[in-house]
This record gives structure tokens, C-alpha cells and sequence, in this order.
């Protein structure tokens, strides 16, 4: 049986599985072997019980060796001396030839004699050796094809050639912005939630109180339809933009379209969407079924008529292709259900035909992602006309049942999901429900998938949040059916995924913001700074972290809050009510309350020293509202990039936006509106003060409160 562990363990580390790890309290965690076991299935080894494992070492290795060439590759700074190579030992004095086609259409060739013999290994019989090309070559920035031809054998490799670090204003200017999710916006004219017209509203305001970053969640489409999982972290696409998020006044083809004007103005919608905007949450399915029968009578009209804005249109679906694959996609789930895997096989496997789904069905939803795209670019326009930058979010992963698993499934890995071991704030661990990419899959597809996610979000960002940034380094992945607890880290290849990230930065000219919140590994900040990548500074995680010391120095590579979407707003953080909700949801056991409220009396001590010691308290005053202009003032004064403001904090509010690991129907999590509407909040006393404050600190006008 030992015997068997150990090869299980070999065989885990072939495939990039870390079979032990140090918690968030240093203490080593051994990966249960039928996590292992499930994780390796996952993954393509031939393995279902320990037994297998011998054998699917050597072949795992077999196929390491009959990979003549990486398939990818990686030239910092476009520098490439030599490129490994794996061969038959038969082949050690054949010629070598190989292509190197650059992006912009070049093609180098080379040819080889005698290459640089490396290594040489023997596997169940057969002898290879590992050689090394010189190539000697400044290649540009961008990514390039090598193609390799040695004896009848021939293989390719991407080349990414990228800058060492992403993109860097370095401008001496700090900025701060502010912060809110787009559904939990509403102004006097919403219907049901924000919209892209809301969030440009956002943005031309904050950028007139001096603002410089707005910044939200992400605006992926999800399955408003059936409101059953509406976490912006769970999407349909990471491709696409949230057709929800469509502001019905501003399309055009509305002027010219009785019956869509009929529906708008009718006493019937008008009664729903008062509803709508009274409700304290947001009801996806009530706002998609309101909005849907006039964006149908838009859509009837629009391809009836021949406009100039139709061949617009079809220049667009051209350019776009995964529009319509995704328009088919939503049209056979109204046909078939959502769930894909229960579709009609040739359906569920990928092709869907036009005699498969209503072509109306299909029309509808290219119409209705090309106005997303509009309007999403129109928001960023008026951002970047009020000097504000959007600062979006590309979460780590995407919803089993949605539209890139379906179209992407060999790059993802079945049966398993990702999420976060227990830490000192989720002590539970968490599961995100969502598919982790398969490492060894996405190389094998020269990571296009992921360059298009990256293309998506970076057209508009001018700050782009990588959600989990240690994902580029490990994963833990969680078997269907196991507690968090019990998942274990998955590797990536890290070098290969910061070069797209720093490549695609700078071709944006776009700053990069990595969460590294939770357990960290010593390795990923480092390589966060060595690729010019900003790290988050949360003052509630900071306090937690170190209790009786109060916070750290914040430096210059952070952007700093008070707190995540995933954490308590302050006033409940502050005032210890969070803890008794969450010994409400079952989060906490009356002896782990006990112990959180004694933390939080020593976190409180030792904040209020600090903030007194540098001059941001004066007195002993430790009301809400003062320390929480305290803390303002304190990250404010701090060399940090950016200063992020929820402005939820700034009016006291309570209830957090998302609980973790808890269920739908235990909290609304994701569906929580602004106690006040946008043109309540923008009138508040308390709001605008505060964010003149930080603006006169960030600018250097107030330099008479604090040490800096």
C-alpha cells in the first residue's frame, strides 16, 4: 500500500498536482489520496484506484518524451537564445529545419547539423535524447509560430515574445476612485437594477468630485433568466458583455418603433418597473422578462429595415464570430433547456445547425450583444471623456452550464471545480462552483482562450482586477462531492500566462491590479513585482492578519481599500454585527462568535493606537463615522497607486453584497441594491465630504492632518 502512495504521489507531480501545502497558520496539509485520484481522472490519467498508478507513470512519462517540442514558449523582451527539443536518440545526427513565422507575416528558417545534445533518457525501452537550438534572435513583441521538422516528425510551438513588465503610466499622480456593482446602482430612471448608461452616469460624477478610477464587478452575461446563480464571478462567457445591463431608451431603433414604444409607455410596464425599483433586490428574472418584449420588438423592427446601422451590424457579427456561436447557443437553451449536458448529443457536443433552433431566437441574441457592446463602448468613452478610468474584473473562471464551457470543453476540466482552502476569514474553505482550466490543454490550444478574455475586458479597462492572481501560479481544485477542505492545488504554467498578461497590458496600455488576498504562496508576489503587476492592500484583511499590530506600510505597487465585495462593509466590521450574522447563517458556532468578538477588541485597540499615534484620530472618539474617516484619511495619505472608496461605506450600510459559502436562500448575495439611488446618495452630506477630503489629500491640497 505504501508503495502505491508513493507512486500516487510521483504520478500527482508529473501532472503539476502539489501533494502537501502549508494553511494560512503554516501548518503542512497532506492531499487526501481520493482527492488525488479524482483530480488525476480529471485530468486524462488512466487511474480510478491506486493500483493504476504505476502504469500511468509510465506513460505519462512516454508521452513527455514523444513531445518533440513545448508547445509554448516564451522570449522576455524578445530575447530567444535556444529552444529545447525532445528526440529519439535515432535521430541525434539528422538534420534539424525549422520556420519561425512572426506575427506580422515574416517567416525565418534555420537549419541544424549537429544540435547541442543535452540529456538522454530510456523509458520501457526506448532511448530519447534533449537538445537545445541556438537561435540567437530579438524577435517583436507578439506571438509567433516555430515549426520544427527532424527525421518524418514535425511539431509547433508558440512563441510568446513579451515585455518583462505590463504597462506603467509612471506617473507621479496617485489617484483614488470609487466603487460599486453595476446592479446594485439605480438611478430614477432605471428598470430594476443599473445599466450601462448608469454606470457612464457614475462616472462622469465621480470623475467632476476628482475621481480618476470607477471601479465594479463584472459584466459578463449570466442566467438572469432564471435568477438561480446570479454572482457576476460565475458567468456565462468571459467574452461577452451582460445583455441585462441594457438600457432600453438610449437604442436607437426605439424612435422609429411604435409597438416597442407602445410597451414602454403602457400602464402595465410602468406599474412593473415602479415595482421593480422599489424592491430593496434585484429580481433577474422579473427585470429580463419586462425588458425582453420590447428588445424583441426592437429586434423585429431592426432586421426588417434596411439601415446603415444593419450593415454595421453585419460588419460587426463578421468581425466577431463568437457572437453568433454564442447567439446559437442561448437559442437551443431556450429550446432545450440550459443545461447543455442534456441537450441532443450532436447539440450538447458542440455543433448546432440553423434548422436546430428558432432563427429568431438566434437574431435576438446578436442583436442584443451588439447593443451590449455599443453601449458598454459608449459608457468607457464618457469615462475616458471625464478623465476616469474603468476599472473591470475578469474572474478566474466561468459557469459549468455556460457558453465557454460548452464551446471550450477540452480546456476544462470535468467533474471538478475551484475554490480557496479555510483561511482567517472563510474558515471553511469555499467553493466557487466553477470548471479550473485544464493546464496541459490550454497549452496544447496555445492559450487562445485565454488572449480572447483578455482582448474582451482590455478594450475598455484602463485597470484591469485579475480575480485569484495565485490562480496563475496553482489552483485548488475540489472533486464533485468533497468538502473545500479536501481539494488540493493544481499548477500552471505561470511564466507562460504573466508573458500573454504583460504582452496584452502593454498593447492596451492598460495597469494590471492582481487580488492576492488569502492564502499566498511565497512565490506569487515576487513574480507580481517582477512583472510590474499590482497588488491589493484591504485594511480588513491586513487587521486580521495581524490583529495586535494594527496595519502595515502601504507601498506604492497597491491599489488599497477598506474592503472587498466579499468581505462585511465597515460599519458592520467595525461595530461587530457582521460576526453575529454570520453566527446567524451557521458560519460561526457561538464559541468561534465569542472568539471573533475578542479579536475584534484587540483589532480595535490597536487600530485606534495607530490612527491616534500618526494624527488621524485626535481624541478617543471611536464612533463609526469617525474612525471610518480615520482609515480614509490613512490610505489616502499612503503612497499607494490608487485608493478604491465603496461608497456603500460612506453612508453606514450593513449588509455585505456577497456572503461566501453560503447559499441564495440563506442571503441575497449578488442581488443587494444601494439602500439610496443615485441621485439620493450624490446629495448626501456625509458622501460628498468624505470624498472631497480624500481628494484634497490624494492631491496634495490638504497636508495638514497625519503623518504621511
Amino acid at each position: 500500500m505504501d508503495a502505491n502512495k508513493d507512486s500516487l504521489g510521483k504520478l500527482a507531480r508529473l501532472y503539476g498536482i502539489q501533494t502537501a501545502y502549508y494553511d494560512v497558520n503554516h501548518r503542512r496539509q497532506t492531499a487526501d489520496p481520493d482527492a488525488l485520484l479524482a483530480i488525476l481522472h480529471a485530468l486524462g490519467a488512466p487511474v480510478r484506484v491506486l493500483p493504476d498508478t504505476a502504469t500511468a507513470i509510465q506513460e505519462k512519462q512516454q508521452a513527455t518524451w514523444q513531445q518533440m517540442l513545448e508547445p509554448v514558449q516564451v522570449a522576455w523582451d524578445g530575447g530567444i537564445t535556444a529552444v529545447p527539443l525532445r528526440l529519439p536518440a535515432s535521430l541525434a545526427q539528422s538534420p534539424i529545419h525549422a520556420s519561425l513565422r512572426l506575427e506580422h507575416g515574416e517567416t525565418r528558417r534555420y537549419d541544424w547539423r549537429n544540435p547541442l545534445i543535452m540529456d538522454a533518457a530510456e523509458i520501457a525501452g526506448d532511448k530519447y535524447i534533449t537538445a537545445q537550438l541556438l537561435l540567437q534572435e530579438v524577435l517583436p513583441p507578439g506571438y509567433h509560430r516555430l515549426t520544427i521538422e527532424a527525421g518524418q516528425g514535425q511539431a509547433e510551438s508558440l512563441i510568446i515574445s513579451a515585455p518583462m513588465k505590463a504597462y506603467d503610466t509612471q506617473a507621479a499622480e496617485q489617484k483614488w476612485g470609487v466603487f460599486l456593482p453595476l446592479y446594485a446602482l439605480h438611478t430614477g430612471r432605471s428598470i430594476g437594477s443599473g445599466d450601462y448608461v448608469d454606470l457612464a452616469t457614475l462616472a462622469v460624477w465621480a470623475g467632476q468630485r476628482g475621481a480618476g478610477v470607477v471601479a465594479t464587478l463584472p459584466l459578463l452575461p449570466i442566467f438572469a433568466e432564471t435568477g438561480a446563480d446570479p454572482s457576476p464571478y460565475n458567468p456565462i462567457s468571459r467574452q461577452l458583455w451582460n445583455e441585462a445591463y441594457l438600457n432600453i431608451e438610449t437604442i436607437p431603433e426605439l424612435s422609429a418603433c411604435p409597438p416597442a414604444q407602445e410597451i414602454l409607455s403602457s400602464s402595465s410596464f410602468q406599474k412593473e418597473a415602479t415595482k421593480l425599483e422599489q424592491s430593496k433586490l434585484v429580481d433577474y428574472p422579473r427585470v429580463a422578462a419586462l425588458k425582453k418584449p420590447i428588445l424583441k420588438q426592437l429586434c423585429r423592427h431592426f432586421f426588417t429595415h434596411d439601415t446603415v446601422r444593419r450593415e454595421e451590424f453585419e460588419r460587426f457579427i463578421a468581425a466577431n464570430p463568437v457572437i453568433a456561436d454564442y447567439a446559437r447557443f442561448r437559442a437551443a437553451g431556450e429550446q432545450f433547456g440550459l443545461t447543455w449536458r442534456n441537450w441532443p448529443q450532436r447539440l450538447s457536443s458542440g455543433t448546432i445547425k440553423g434548422e436546430d433552433c428558432n432563427p429568431s431566437h438566434v437574431r435576438y441574441h446578436e442583436y442584443t450583444q451588439w447593443l451590449a457592446h455599443q453601449q458598454m463602448q459608449c459608457a468607457a468613452e464618457r469615462a475616458r471623456r471625464s478623465n476616469i478610468s474603468l476599472y473591470l474584473d475578469l474572474p478566474q473562471g466561468v459557469h459549468p452550464d455556460g457558453y465557454d464551457v460548452w464551446r471550450e470543453r477540452d480546456i476544462f476540466l470535468p467533474g471538478v471545480t475551484a475554490g480557496a482552502p479555510p483561511d482567517t476569514v472563510f474558515t471553511r474553505g469555499q467553493d466557487w462552483a466553477f470548471s479550473p482550466l485544464h493546464p496541459d490543454k490550454l497549452r496544447e490550444h496555445r492559450y487562445a482562450y485565454t488572449i480572447a478574455c483578455l482582448h474582451h475586458h482590455l478594450k475598455y479597462a484602463g485597470i484591469l482586477r485579475i480575480d485569484h492572481m495565485m490562480g496563475f501560479h496553482r489552483l485548488f481544485c475540489i472533486p464533485h462531492g468533497m468538502p473545500a477542505r479536501r481539494g488540493v492545488y493544481l499548477h500552471y504554467r505561470a511564466e507562460e500566462l504573466y508573458a500573454i498578461l504583460t504582452l496584452e497590458s502593454c498593447r492596451h496600455n492598460s495597469i494590471i491590479v492582481g487580488e492576492d488576498l488569502g492564502t499566498v504562496p511565497p512565490y506569487v508576489r515576487p513574480a507580481m513585482k517582477k512583472h510590474g503587476l499590482n497588488r491589493m492592500y484591504v485594511l480588513h484583511y491586513e487587521l486580521a492578519s495581524r490583529p495586535e499590530k494594527g496595519p502595515p506600510p502601504v507601498s506604492r505597487d497597491l491599489v488599497a481599500s477598506l474592503n472587498t465585495h466579499d468581505m462585511p462593509p465597515f460599519a458592520s466590521a467595525w461595530d461587530g454585527s457582521e460576526i453575529e450574522m454570520r453566527r446567524k447563517l451557521g458560519l460561526l458556532d457561538s464559541v468561534g462568535a465569542a472568539t471573533e468578538q475578542q479579536r475584534l477588541r484587540i483589532i480595535k485597540k490597536a487600530l485606534g493606537d495607530y490612527l491616534r499615534r500618526k494624527g488621524w484620530l485626535t481624541d478617543a472618539a471611536e464612533d463609526t463615522a469617525t474612525v471610518l474617516k480615520a482609515c480614509l484619511s490613512f490610505l489616502s495619505a499612503s503612497d499607494a497607486r490608487l485608493v478604491l472608496v465603496n461608497l456603500e461605506d460612506l453612508w453606514g450600510e450593513t449588509q455585505p453584497q456577497n456572503v461566501p459559502a453560503v447559499s441564495g436562500q440563506d442571503y441575497p448575495s449578488w442581488r443587494r441594491k444601494t439602500r439610496y439611488s443615485f441621485e439620493e446618495f450624490c446629495r448626501l452630506p456625509e458622501v460628498n465630504s468624505i470624498l472631497k477630503m480624500i481628494n484634497d489629500i490624494r492631491s496634495g491640497k490638504d497636508t495638514t492632518k497625519g503623518i504621511r
